[in-house]
């Protein structure tokens, strides 16, 4: 079975998540929580596409994605928590979306006949690019810029070992999940042992 489509549209959903309790963070109502999720689930996706010449983007036509989309806000309006908890769930969502969009957007890149390195680049901007846009949306300073725990740096640990895996023959999906858990531990570690590339 060819996980990839899972993946992504589990991807959209933990995307979208996190884009709507970043809402809630910042104390926006239900359309401005659409929004947030949106651009989170979709903005790498989006931009991914448009650099490699898709039309149209992904989510153009894909019900299933937008009905991910407005589920998890409707979730996300009737899960009621403190705001502590709030910002652990945004964190862990967002390492396990960094993780399945860093492979979705490997594998998507590759099925255009895009070049292992680029497919590699593609990845990241997949993962990181629709945080990146909530981020400028909320007035913070984006986690893809800023100095601390590892953030693109874990897409590309993941992405490389996983293109390496397909290349000496790992099968499929263990090649899929090995770099979704990859990014995800990187993520958890860094966080917690205050892991970061040095400062300018």
């Amino acid at each position: 079975m060819n996980l990839t489509e899972p993946i992504i549209y589990t991807g959209i959903f933990v995307f979208a998540i996190t884009g709507a309790l970043k809402a809630r963070t910042h104390q926006m109502d239900v359309f401005g929580a659409t929004v947030m999720a949106f651009v989170t689930a979709y903005g790498g996706g989006t931009i991914r596409d448009l650099l490699i010449g898709v039309r149209p983007v992904n989510w153009v036509n894909d019900y299933l994605a937008l009905g991910l989309v407005v589920g998890a806000v409707l979730i996300i309006s009737f899960f009621k928590t403190n705001m502590s908890r709030f910002h652990r769930t945004i964190f862990f969502t967002d390492a396990i979306g960094l993780g399945m969009f860093t492979v979705g957007g490997i594998e998507r890149s590759l099925s255009m006949q895009i070049n292992d390195g680029y497919a590699l680049i593609m990845g990241v901007i997949s993962a990181t690019f629709g945080g990146f846009l909530a981020d400028i949306i909320c007035g913070e300073v984006p986690n893809l810029l800023k100095r601390g725990e590892l953030y693109a740096t874990a897409c590309a640990i993941g992405g490389v070992l996983y293109i390496l895996m397909k290349q000496f023959g790992v099968e499929y999906n263990t090649a899929l999940f090995s770099c979704v858990l990859i990014i995800v531990a990187i993520r958890i570690l860094s966080q917690k042992k205050r892991l970061q590339l040095p400062g300018v």
